[in-house]
């Protein structure tokens, strides 16, 4: 009896011991979750972005991740608007708060950058031949043209000339630039997407009109006689000639020229040339950098929301050529038909191009030099 008296008394003790259990840990989970404790006695509270979430996940939930799109000149304005646009969106989808810093210049001392231990996690620049001056360091992979739609190519441009009010040169194509006395601005090849667009649809031009490579260069080195200065970068030289008054036309890039005559206040204006170069600024991840940082996925699909109708209509709206066939053709009335022709058109590709044309002791030092004698 005494055995049998002393198990019950060890059950009840254990059930007893049990329910303590119990009791003290529905309390320590009440009391974790922040019940009866006045500074959580909401359910969910605000972020710094205004979006509800629970008190308890957001730190484990939010968290931040910073970019770095190494760009070039004409393209500040664009990305001011693109960025909070996909900042938004990416938090909203995904909890990660992005912030993203942005370096602008000339699209080759931009490449050179980046080369020289710039961390860009993504490069938009200019020329196609800048980006893949990247590949050739081993800092982007093989076949970086096909990771994006459209071989990498959200937008498109063309150059296009910058006159006075009233245009009172009388400046209708590419001929006229060789008027006497003219002053034309344009920024240096040598260290310029802008640039070198500028000096090859000048030359393009005379080869898509049927004449010589002998007759296109005796064009341009006319054409850059009436250079009276080469800035380093596309938005130097729009400073040259919109704010500082230096030149009666300024061969720019379709958007720059938009944003340099809006910004005159009537004092400026647009004129397209019967053809123009196709100015195509390939978008890239550069591949050692977000691997290195763990950012791949964000460059990734920050690049892709560049092809998204919010981030084509955002494209569309700063004066770039859309590439989503629906979004140009709704804004068909900002961006005039124009015909364009290909560098390939007058060269192999832009190796040749650049070898031929800009590298030391080329054809544009040649021009350039005899033309400034």
């Amino acid at each position: 009896m005494r055995f049998a008296r002393g198990c019950q008394l060890e059950r009840l003790n254990t059930v007893r011991l049990h329910h303590q259990l119990r009791l003290g840990a529905v309390l320590l989970l009440l009391w974790g979750s922040g019940c009866g404790s006045p500074s959580t006695s909401n359910s969910q509270q605000k972020t710094d972005g205004g979006v509800a979430t629970d008190a308890v996940a957001a730190p484990a939930t939010i968290r931040d991740v910073t970019l770095l799109n190494v760009s070039y000149d004409p393209t500040r304005e664009l990305w001011k608007a693109l960025n909070p646009a996909f900042i938004e969106k990416y938090l909203s989808e995904t909890g990660v708060r992005v912030t993203i810093k942005q370096s602008h210049g000339a699209s080759g001392s931009q490449a050179r950058s980046i080369i020289d231990g710039l961390e860009g996690d993504v490069a938009t620049l200019s020329i196609w031949s800048d980006t893949d001056s990247l590949r050739k360091k081993g800092l982007i992979r093989e076949g970086w043209e096909s990771q994006f739609a459209n071989r990498s190519l959200p937008y498109t441009s063309t150059v296009v000339f910058v006159t006075r009010q009233g245009n009172p040169r009388n400046i209708a194509d590419w001929p006229d630039l060789l008027q006497d006395g003219l002053s034309v601005i344009t920024p240096s090849p040598k260290t310029s997407g802008n640039g070198k667009l500028s000096f090859l649809a000048a030359w393009g031009s005379v080869i898509a009109r049927g004449g010589s490579v002998d007759e296109a260069r005796e064009f341009v080195t006319k054409l850059y006689s009436r250079v009276p200065v080469l800035d380093t970068g596309a938005r130097g030289s729009t400073t040259t000639f919109a704010q500082k008054g230096i030149g009666d036309i300024h061969l720019a890039l379709e958007s720059e020229a938009k944003l340099e005559v809006h910004e005159a206040n009537g004092a400026l204006q647009i004129i397209y040339p019967q053809q123009s170069i196709l100015h195509e600024p390939h978008v890239a991840i550069v591949d050692r950098v977000v691997d290195q940082r763990g950012t791949r996925a964000v460059a990734e699909a920050y690049l892709n929301f560049l092809y998204t109708p919010a981030g084509q209509e955002i494209i569309a709206q700063h004066h770039f050529r859309p590439t989503d066939p629906d979004v140009l053709r709704a804004h068909a009335s900002q961006f005039p038909s124009i015909k364009m022709f290909l560098i390939t058109d007058f060269v192999p590709d832009w190796e040749v191009a650049n070898a031929k044309f800009f590298a030391d002791g080329a054809i544009f030092d040649s021009i350039y030099s005899s033309a400034s004698r």
